[in-house]
């Protein structure tokens, strides 16, 4: 071997120490800090020789070592990453106990039509495209329980076990079940499977929607009512229903939700519980019941539209005014409309449907008329029939009009007023009158029981139309006035009568003690009086005894706020009148000081009375003045016995 060979070689052995042994160091002489070393740079080509500087031979070493560190680096990771998606590529098409919902089909084959009430049924079908099998297979159906304007959430729900389903193998369920709906209507079927696999303690749920409509309801209701009303007047109702289905329907019940301004009246037949709910029981294939209702439309305003919501289905055994299951339900809109021609009645300054009075009071009437309509109205005419038991008619006063005491009726028309006889549109006006109630007792007659006035007013007239042809109009409105009891309130003091025996001397003298006793009655004539309270106090010179009579009587004395009540409860009608009062009596002692020689001190203050009217349903209060050393409710008192003496 050549001399230039061998060199070629040695220089190749060194490279590869450089690159692939961990032990090999270069050795580089130093001459000084100023002398460039240099050493031999391995060359490009063989025979070429050429040197470089020992930095540029450091940065060639440290990249080739970078280089391959990242190289391998680099190769380990891709084939790390082919070999993984080799394994999940093989494992996603061998498949094993992999299941996936979307391999899971679920088909409905039925009608999407049902008759409410009917029998429905449909055939679910499962086919398992997986290749695993599913275990514990279980079949969920849920579906609405009643109409879906019922408001009632209530869901049926059914669980058919299946078992297991192979794979590539399809399973055929048959569904029956009974939907209610109005007709028309969609009701909404949530079919489910639920499912396990092989290893795994998991539940898998496969879910599938099926909506189906209701070609018919098995009770049928219609409302006949009309679209539009005045306010305060009489609405009449009609609901039919009519059973459609083949089999019959048992416990059947109705209900009628009202708007708010709706008064029932009376119905035929009677409702069963409170004024809206009719029971009625079993229905035959092809029958029909039918309910009249009457009511009214009150504290209604133009434009307001009200809606009536019956309902019907089978009748709970637990809540006799509640549904098992409601089979439909049909709503019927009223408008509010301002009438053709309108009479609205005033009180004593107030307008409403009901007021209250005391019988000691005159009833001061007003009605204020109104022509709506964009055309003249002929011959108006407003009637006023005065009714009840404590009308006094002997004191019916009219203006501008005439008062029929055969018929009980105030009429005013174009012979008592003669704008009457045409009235421009929007034309309107008032008429008055004023009347008083008789005696809530008497010897002769006794005690009035729960007086009352009743007002009806109405208003006619007659608009022009076509061929001088015209046409009736008119509009009702009554009201009520509850006559307010009287109730009676006596408070008195006193020394020689009453429950106690007194002591003390009368005048009273100064430093010596006196008592007295105070004794409160009430009496009431027509209304029952409930909630009854007495109270008063005591002025500070004043000691309550803690004496009572009768015992029995809830009568307190607050030491602290020197307060006096006296807890009456019922007054009944009559009390103090035809039967015995309510009465209490208790005893106060008084020592006068020397300050209070010569005057009449206070023995108790005002009393107020309050209470409930059951019949007038207003709360009642009256009042009563203080009380001092001066008896006057005592025959025997002596002249100047209220005066304090030394």
């Amino acid at each position: 071997m050549a001399v230039g060979d061998k060199d070629k070689l040695n220089r190749l052995e060194e490279l590869k120490n450089k690159l692939f042994s961990k032990n090999y160091e270069q050795k580089i002489e130093h001459h000084d800090k100023f002398t460039e070393i240099r050493v031999k740079e391995i060359k490009d080509s063989w025979g070429d020789e050429n040197y470089t500087s020992a930095s540029s031979q450091d940065s060639s070493k440290n990249f080739f070592m970078k280089t391959s560190v990242f190289k391998n680096f680099f190769y380990f990771s891709l084939v790390f990453f082919v070999l993984t998606l080799s394994y999940a590529s093989f494992m996603f098409f061998k498949g094993g106990n992999t299941v996936s919902n979307e391999n899971i089909d679920i088909s409905v084959i039925g009608s999407n039509f049902v008759a409410g009430g009917e029998d429905f049924s449909f055939i679910v079908e499962i086919k398992n495209r997986n290749s695993s099998s599913l275990d514990l297979v279980d079949l969920i159906v849920e579906y609405p329980k009643s109409s879906s304007i019922s408001g009632v959430n209530s869901t049926e729900r059914s669980r058919t076990s299946i078992g297991g389903i192979s794979a590539g193998e399809i399973h055929n369920e048959n569904i029956k079940l009974i939907l209610f709906g109005e007709q028309g209507s969609l009701r909404s079927i949530k079919i489910s499977l639920e499912y396990r696999v092989e290893g795994s303690n998991a539940i898998f749920v496969k879910e599938k929607p099926y909506e189906v409509t209701i070609s018919s309801t098995p009770l049928n209701i219609s409302v006949d009512a009309p679209s539009s009303i005045s306010p305060n007047q009489d609405i009449n109702m009609n609901i039919k229903v009519v059973l459609n289905s083949l089999k019959p329907a048992t416990r059947t019940l109705i209900k009628i939700d009202y708007p708010v301004g709706f008064v029932f009246i009376s119905a035929n037949p009677a409702p069963s519980l409170g004024n809206n709910i009719w029971s009625l029981g079993d229905i035959a294939p092809g029958g029909e019941k039918d309910i009249a209702l009457l009511g009214k439309m009150l504290d209604v305003f133009d434009g307001e539209q009200k809606a009536f919501q019956v309902s019907s289905g089978t009748q709970s055994f637990s809540d006799k005014s509640m549904f098992d299951i409601i089979y439909n339900s049909s709503s019927h809109i009223v408008s509010i409309q301002k009438p053709f021609i309108e009479a609205r009645l005033f009180i004593n300054g107030i307008a409403g449907r009901e007021y209250v009075s005391s019988a000691k009071n005159s009833i001061n009437g007003k009605i204020e008329w109104i022509n709506n309509l964009d055309t003249n109205v002929n011959d108006l005419e407003i009637r006023a029939k005065i009714k009840g038991n404590a009308v006094n008619e002997k004191s019916i006063d009219v203006e501008q009009g005439f008062y029929n005491s055969s018929s009980d009726t105030i009429v005013w028309d174009k012979n008592s007023i003669s704008s009457f006889k045409e009235v421009n549109p929007g034309g309107s006006g008032y008429v008055n009158f004023t009347l008083s109630t008789i005696s809530l007792f008497s010897a002769g007659s006794g005690i009035l029981s729960n007086p009352v006035v009743n007002i009806d007013v109405s208003i006619s007239g007659k608009q022009l139309i076509e061929n001088y042809a015209s046409k009736d109009l008119d509009n009702l409105s009554s009201s009520t006035i509850r006559i307010i009891s009287d109730v009676g309130f006596t408070n008195k003091a006193l020394y020689y009568s009453g429950p106690f025996t007194n002591k003390g001397v009368v005048p009273p003298k100064v430093e010596k003690e006196t008592t007295y006793t105070i004794t409160w009655s009430l009496s009431n004539t027509a209304n029952n009086i409930s909630k009854s309270v007495v109270t008063s106090s005591l002025p500070t010179w004043i000691k309550f005894m803690g004496t009572i009579s009768p015992a029995t009587e809830d009568l307190v004395y607050n030491s602290s706020t020197r307060e006096i009540i006296w807890n009456a409860g019922s007054i009944p009608r009559g009390a103090g009148v035809s039967g015995v009062d309510r009465s209490v009596s208790f005893q106060v002692g008084f020592s006068p000081s020397i300050s209070q020689l010569g005057s009449s001190p206070i023995l108790i203050k005002e009393a107020t009375l309050t209470g409930y009217d059951d019949f007038a349903k207003v709360d009642i209060k009256v009042k009563k003045d203080l009380l001092n050393i001066t008896l006057n409710n005592e025959p025997l008192f002596p002249s100047g016995g209220g005066i304090v003496v030394e």
